[in-house]
């Protein structure tokens, strides 16, 4: 794609890079506020459990210990913490504290002290006696009627069917059959900061809480809701993020420090450590899922049925929506005549699922991507071959019913991949050199640009030039470290022909900036924030124009306005700076140079990408490494292509780890073992191969500039395309994720005892 952008598609460092290295950048931790108290939680350390008796006495006689939270005196409002917007309805089972544990992790008290060192004394005084419970660890024991009962009467809080053709039909006159059953694992989001937000009353009366969230106005209903208080007086400001990964969506905190504030009338700041932030905040759902593919003998799929079973933990948070997510997602990568998707979401015991990034893709996709390669190898057909007879093509219809897929280039990322990848000459190779066994593998995925379709989907952006020609920037987006705001003053650099440094971008703040709709969360801030963005940008420019024809006496099509430049085109040598025009505007006509402007997303298409992967496996120890990596992305355009291919990067150390080490491990009792980062399993820079990544760029017509997303795609195709490399190199069929030495070894045994 030729340009000659200033800012579009060019690498801009971010806003706060220097402050981030030098570590002078303020997080929520950092901050002190006069007379502030530090709150810690006392979470459950049984599964199950209805709490007989809890004394906070003797904590509440320590010295510096200003009180005790529990579910006895703090409301008792049920709510759920995946509530967008007002008229969102969706079941409530929260509340601040229970009196009846539901996982290890749960939230029974909370100290709030003058320091964190009596804090913490505090907890070991407090006093908890619990009837314990049996406990339902696994979700297919869960769907069972004489389980245990997490909440009322059923663990199964979701059931869902979507379906169109005819799978019944084609399954009777089945040339090829296909079926598997694969497993996904809890994982932690594992960002560098934990769970943290300060909470105080201003003078008015407000609670002002300062969160690292992703989502101000859906943290403000939910904070508001769980106090009982009006929405109005509720302030949220959201504050450097040390990454979330969509961790930080939920408030897990927000609403009890604001509480404790309320009650205290004092600053509050509360922190988890490592292992409450693993066990006790959220989690990436687990899932069972079942697939029968039918094929004809060309590998031209003729029908699929999908049954998955969603573990939502504990509490429902956003269950449904994963489930109601990962279904949309089964219609717009292959060409599929007839489907079946059935969904059920369960509760068990354990801890709580809700927002990571993929959203449910991350599962999806290895449960049909492992089944497709499972296709091609039953009929002796290279994996490649078999998605491209199959891949939709640009403009195609989603059968299912969704939003149109735009001009989505599926097709072109295989084809580029194989290219780049040599995977002709690769794929039938097998290398061996004694124990250690090279080869590829490969999966295709796709996603989406935000909610259009599902749920309401808007930004409003504020746009002023002042006097002195510089620009603020009001807008609700949520840097989460992967470069938004930077994303947003390129956009608006660009439209504005104005040094980037003269932008000041604003993030969020309920009490300043302007409503959204959705916040920094499912791949929505590009297409549709970024959209928002230039729209606003442009209609400032129209103003700044119209009335510079005013100053010019002439028509608007005959002023020019670049490189922070204004002049009449029949009169060039006649220029006023910015500053100059911004100033005899408000002079002459008593009016300032802002614009407000609602962008409302009318189109959510599709992007795709391929993921190639090379992996070494130990076949003594089990151990597998990933050697080689492309990503191939069709990314509409970059607006900021090193941040894009930073996003990709950490998108595969993500699919990496949920490939083959990381896994929030559960004993049958619901205890959590990995609850610490010396046991749960990240990679690290020392593990990582070498990462190449392609741009397919052809442009979107809504999205600015051409742009659509990449943020949580970049994640979604690495785990099934590893998976299906160390099927391929070990003639094995791991269907269980991680692919752990365990159960490699275990694979390679069964092979050989078949033998």
């Amino acid at each position: 794609m030729i340009d000659n952008y200033k800012y579009i598609g060019k690498y801009v460092p971010m806003q706060d890079i220097v402050e981030k290295v030098t570590g002078k950048l303020k997080y929520v931790a950092d901050m002190k506020l006069h007379g502030m108290l530090y709150g810690r939680f006392l979470l459950s350390s049984v599964a199950h459990g209805i709490i007989e008796d809890i004394d906070p006495s003797e904590a509440e006689k320590l010295e510096g210990v200003e009180a005790v939270f529990t579910y006895k005196n703090t409301p008792n409002i049920k709510y759920n913490s995946h509530r967008w917007y007002e008229g969102h309805r969706v079941p409530e089972d929260e509340t601040m504290f229970t009196s009846k544990a539901r996982f290890v992790g749960d939230k029974i008290a909370a100290v709030v002290a003058r320091d964190l060192k009596t804090a913490d004394e505090a907890l070991g005084l407090i006093k908890v006696k619990y009837k314990e419970l049996a406990a339902v660890i696994d979700p297919k024991e869960a769907l069972k009627e004489n389980s245990p009962k997490v909440h009322e009467d059923t663990n199964l809080i979701f059931s869902k069917e979507m379906k169109y053709g005819d799978c019944d039909l084609e399954f009777s006159k089945s040339e090829y059959v296909v079926e598997d059953t694969v497993t996904t694992q809890k994982v932690h989001h594992a960002a560098i900061e934990p769970h943290v937000c300060l909470s105080s009353i201003d003078e008015f009366n407000n609670i002002v809480v300062w969160s690292p969230c992703q989502e101000i106005f859906q943290t403000q209903l939910i904070v508001a809701q769980a106090l009982g208080i009006p929405k109005s007086k509720v302030r949220i400001i959201k504050t450097a993020m040390g990454g979330s990964f969509g961790g930080k969506t939920h408030p897990v905190l927000e609403p009890i420090s604001a509480y404790a504030s309320l009650v205290l009338r004092k600053p509050v700041q509360f922190l988890l450590d490592r292992s409450q932030s693993i066990i006790g905040t959220r989690t990436r759902h687990n899932m069972i899922g079942k697939v029968k593919t039918v094929l004809n003998k060309e590998g031209i799929i003729l029908s699929r049925d999908i049954d998955v079973l969603v573990d939502t933990g504990a509490y429902l948070t956003n269950g449904i929506a994963i489930a109601m997510a990962m279904g949309k997602k089964t219609s717009r990568l292959y060409r599929i005549k007839n489907q079946r998707y059935n969904v059920k979401v369960v509760y068990t015991n354990t801890p709580i699922g809700g927002p990571c990034r993929g959203y449910g893709s991350p599962q999806i996709h290895a449960i049909t991507e492992i089944n497709i390669d499972n296709a091609a190898r039953k009929l002796d057909m290279d994996p490649v071959e078999l998605r491209l007879k199959n891949l939709l093509k640009p403009y195609e219809k989603d059968l299912g019913g969704g939003t149109d897929i735009g001009n989505g280039r599926a097709i072109d990322c295989v084809k580029i991949g194989v290219q780049a990848f040599n995977w002709e000459k690769r794929w039938p190779q097998i290398s061996t050199d004694g124990r250690y066994v090279r080869g590829v593998g490969m999966a295709a995925v796709t996603h989406g640009n935000g909610y259009f379709g599902a749920y309401p989907e808007f930004s409003t952006v504020y746009v002023r030039m002042d006097v002195d020609g510089h620009i603020l920037l009001k807008e609700t987006v949520h840097d989460l470290g992967c470069g938004t705001v930077i994303t947003m003053k390129q956009i608006a650099a660009e439209v504005l022909s104005i040094d980037i440094d003269k932008i000041y971008a604003t993030e969020g703040d309920t009490f300043v900036t302007p409503y959204d709709s959705g916040g920094t969360q499912a791949s929505r801030v590009t297409y549709v924030c970024g959209a928002a963005v230039k729209r606003a940008c442009e209609l400032l420019v129209e103003k700044i124009i119209s009335y510079c024809a005013l100053i010019f006496k002439c028509g608007v099509d005959k002023v020019a306005m670049e490189n922070e430049k204004l002049w009449c085109k029949d009169k060039p040598d006649y220029k006023f700076t910015y500053a100059e025009a911004a100033t005899l505007i408000e002079n002459n006509y008593s009016n300032g140079l802002e614009v407000m402007n609602t962008y409302n997303a009318q189109s959510n298409p599709a992007v795709y990408a391929a993921d190639f992967v090379e992996v070494e496996v130990d076949t003594e120890t089990g151990l597998v490494r990933v050697t080689d990596l492309l990503a191939v992305h069709d990314i509409g355009r970059a607006i900021n292509k090193t941040l894009v291919e930073g996003q990709i990067q950490g998108g595969a150390q993500m699919g990496i780890g949920y490939a083959l080490t990381e896994e929030i491990d559960i004993d049958n009792k619901g205890r959590i073992k990995s609850n610490t980062f010396s046991k749960y399993h990240l990679v690290n820079a020392p593990d990582m191969p070498k990462i190449k990544t392609i741009l397919i760029e052809e442009g979107d017509e809504n999205g600015p500039y051409g742009a659509k997303s990449v943020g949580e795609i970049a994640t979604n195709g690495i785990a099934p395309a590893i998976i299906n490399a160390i099927n391929h190199t070990l003639g094995v069929n791991i269907t269980t994720m991680p692919a752990t030495p365990e159960r490699i070894i275990r694979a390679l045994k069964e092979k050989k005892d078949k033998f």
